[in-house]
């Protein structure tokens, strides 16, 4: 027992140490040019339901494109993206350059597939500084434990492309895959307990109808804590439970059905008055 329990926890903290280092992974496209553009995004959430990510940048001039150590750009700069990106950022010279969020759009899914339901992101940053086309360098991290990312880099002509396939992280495939069983078993438990009482007629068992009933709306609210909020419909509801939920009802009309008839009739009254 203690070296099952041993080996559980070792297994869980191989699978975390996993997902902290694909959390710290820095993926970089682009050139080591000293006059360039510096880009650091971060992938901050990922919302499948709405088929966007929102994106962080911090963007910072370097050597002669640079004032005061890369604090703001020498010239007008403006950050060109991919479609799938909302639209061009536009820095003016000599001052100074806040991070900013942008919305990326996502393709593939869909969400129903949850939750092995992936998605793909296409950006490219190019820039551009007083009239002319400046090298791009860009370092892409993520932020959101709720989601993984798979990324290819390039650089095609001073500009950074980035291909992110998106996938519900690790932690969320095992709780996920492990919801649909947990289901499934406390159906068939129901289901183990529906048929002794009928077999046996026992009558109106109320503690065993009240684990019934509690079981059924148990299902609900456990279905409610899948990470990600995946909507009704998701594969999840079809694997496990829409199937749980019809089961268990049926079990508990049935019991109450043959308890009531195994009760039979209530005595009559023998007409006394107090």
């Amino acid at each position: 027992m203690i070296l099952a329990v041993a080996a559980a926890a070792v297994c869980g903290l191989w699978l975390q140490f996993g997902e902290r280092q694909d959390l710290d992974t820095r993926h970089t496209a682009g050139g080591q040019a000293p006059d360039r553009i510096d880009i650091d995004a971060s992938v901050q959430r990922v919302d499948a339901s709405g088929r966007e990510l929102v994106l962080r940048l911090l963007v910072t001039p370097r050597g002669a494109l640079a004032e005061a150590g890369g604090v703001s750009p020498a010239e007008n700069l403006t950050l060109q993206t991919s479609s799938a990106v909302r639209g061009d950022l536009t820095f003016p010279a000599h001052s100074r350059i806040a991070t900013v969020d942008v919305p990326v759009a996502l393709t593939g899914g869909p969400i129903t597939d949850y939750p092995f339901d992936v998605y793909d992101a296409d950006m490219e940053f190019g820039a551009v500084q007083g009239g002319q086309t400046v090298p791009v360098r860009m370092t892409l991290t993520h932020r959101d434990a709720l989601f993984s990312l798979a990324v290819d880099t390039a650089e095609i002509k001073g500009t950074a492309v980035l291909t992110a396939e998106v996938a519900r992280s690790r932690s969320v495939l095992v709780f996920s895959v492990f919801m649909m069983p947990a289901m499934w078993a406390l159906t068939v438990a129901v289901l183990m307990g529906a048929w002794h009482l009928v077999r046996r007629r026992t009558g109106l068992t109320w503690p065993a109808l009240g684990w019934m009933a509690a079981t059924l709306f148990a299902l609900a609210a456990f279905r409610n804590t899948a990470p990600g909020a995946p909507p009704i419909g998701s594969l999840l509801d079809y694997l496990a439970f829409f199937w749980a939920e019809t089961l268990i009802a049926f079990c508990v009309i049935v019991v109450v059905v043959r308890a009531v008839r195994a009760e039979g009739p209530p005595p009559p009254r023998d007409g006394t008055t107090i």
